[in-house]
């Protein structure tokens, strides 16, 4: 039952230049891939590709298996629409899916010709692992404000891309990841074609994309797929207590070790009935999308260690990273706690659950009188103890052994992805910069002309980044590297020790 509370917690990431546009009017630019033409969109200033498969439908015998090439086609394929999301149930503000043909990819670019190829930026999905799709995110202004290629990627999600089995050996519980690397791999084939260069792709992710990128670093066979990462709330060090990502879940961490995965894994089989993984794979999607699996495994072959473990030991790749988190991440996630608005009685319980004898010492640092609410007390202590702190010691580890570019998103009027239950304030929560970056599906964010502002300047520090390693540029305010932090507000860009506000010496301490 823990484990299906933390999905539900969670839910809450080459060819030349052959760019030829078809004559006909009314009709779009058509790119030649290295598996066929595609037709995509262009309104002038941008052009858009949707719906590219990079990869082989993972059904049949490829249902958990490792993703394979498309099949190559000759007539021009219709991109102009996103393909299918993958199987998932209903998530936060996600629509749910029972296809499993689902590995395609969306593709967003400037349309003025260049001479010189432009910086390429992946980007996967957010969704705790079980839910999302990258047509969720619509690029286009960060495409035209940095003068970028974005590439939007689909990846197996819950039980299909996390399942672990020991019939599946080392793949148990990646297949999510390799599917991810195989995008990257079709961007090193596809890039030029879209104006893009191959040698200067950034893969950049947010909540379980972020995770996901910090599992890329630290994976061997990802090496040389990727130049630069972007880090957005999903810091490699982080961790929570017992019942303080969500009420019920107990004390982890994103990844599991390949063991616990595939343990899991034989328990779900004997639930549905099936004796082997052929069995499994011959049920249809809806008996199984509703198992409570979905977590990246380690000591896999891709994933040997916990991406703590690799960046404490300097297993990583030494590319340059910019990651950070927002003020209030921990808010989101207690706005959708049941029992709202919450009691005295309530908060005290929670923190006993979480910190047993340290209980008091909690309440003391984070009263309710001082907070606003028990509910937002206990949501301000959630995210020092499991984002603010953890970013700090991400931060640090990176920055160690590669240059390392440090943030925090403080707009605390930023609009709101849920409403607010009585009681409480979400200020800059989890994901709330995402509508600062791009458009989000089902998201309508009316951004205020300061934050419209904000928006731009993040815009030319994520791509400045992509394009050179280093945000900085002469029209933003300085932003130096890490163990300094960028504080990231409308009118109120620069340096903030981010230790001191998320109060890490008492949480060391404890």
């Amino acid at each position: 039952m823990s484990k299906r509370l933390l999905t539900l917690a969670l839910s809450l990431l080459t060819l030349g230049a052959l760019t030829t546009s078809v004559a006909e009017a009314g009709e779009g630019p058509v790119v030649r891939t290295d598996s066929g033409p595609v037709r995509g969109v262009s309104t002038g200033e941008y052009r858009s590709f949707q719906g590219i498969p990079f990869a082989a439908p993972p059904v049949g015998d490829l249902r958990w298996a490792p993703p394979k090439r498309p099949e190559p086609w000759t007539a021009v394929r219709d991109a102009r629409k996103p393909g299918p999301r993958c199987a998932q149930g209903p998530g936060l503000g996600s629509a749910p899916s029972d296809n499993e043909d689902c590995l395609y990819l969306n593709v967003i670019s400037p349309a003025k010709p260049t001479h010189k190829p432009r910086p390429v930026m992946v980007w996967v999905h957010g969704g705790g692992f079980t839910s999302g799709a990258g047509s969720d995110y619509d690029f286009q202004r960060m495409a035209l404000g940095g003068d970028v290629v974005v590439v939007s990627v689909n990846y197996r999600l819950g039980v299909f891309g996390f399942f672990g089995h020991p019939e599946l050996g080392y793949d148990s519980g990646v297949f999510g990841l390799q599917d991810q690397q195989a995008a990257l791999r079709w961007v090193q084939r596809n890039a030029r074609a879209f104006g893009g260069d191959p040698r200067n792709v950034t893969l950049f992710g947010e909540s379980a994309g972020a995770m996901s990128t910090c599992a890329q670093l630290a994976s061997p066979s990802a090496a040389g797929l990727f130049h630069r990462a972007i880090i957005q709330s999903g810091p490699c060090t982080l961790t929570w207590p017992d019942g303080g990502f969500f009420p019920g879940v107990p004390a982890g961490s994103p990844y599991l070790p390949r063991a616990d995965v595939e343990a899991m894994g034989v328990d779900a089989a004997k639930e549905l009935g099936c004796a082997d993984v052929a069995c499994l794979r011959r049920l249809p999607v809806k008996e199984l999308a509703n198992q409570p699996l979905g977590a990246p495994a380690f000591d896999t072959g891709l994933l040997p260690e916990h991406p703590a473990t690799a960046l404490k030991k300097g297993h990583f790749a030494r590319v340059p990273v910019l990651t950070g988190i927002t003020r209030d991440e921990a808010r989101l996630f207690v706005a959708l706690y049941p029992g709202q608005p919450f009691t005295e009685a309530h908060y005290q319980e929670l923190l006993r659950t979480a910190f047993k004898d340290k209980a008091p010492l909690v309440a003391a640092r984070y009263p309710s009188a001082k907070h606003g609410s028990p509910a937002m007390a206990y949501a301000d202590a959630m995210t020092d103890r499991i984002w603010g702190c953890p970013q700090v010691g991400t931060e640090r580890l990176l920055s160690a052994r590669t240059r390392t570019f440090g943030y925090e998103f403080a707009d605390r009027n930023a609009p709101a992805l849920v409403p607010a239950p009585e009681g409480m304030r979400l200020g800059a929560s989890h994901g709330s910069e995402l509508a600062y970056l791009s458009d989000l599906t089902g998201f309508p964010a009316e951004l205020k002309p300061e934050q419209k502002k904000l928006g731009e300047q993040m815009i030319r520090y994520w791509t400045r980044f992509a394009r050179t390693g280093n945000p900085n540029g002469e029209e933003l305010p300085k932003w130096r590297p890490a163990p300094k932090t960028q504080s990231l507000a409308p009118g109120g860009i620069g340096p903030v020790d981010l230790a001191a506000v998320h109060d890490c010496g008492f949480w060391a301490g404890l």
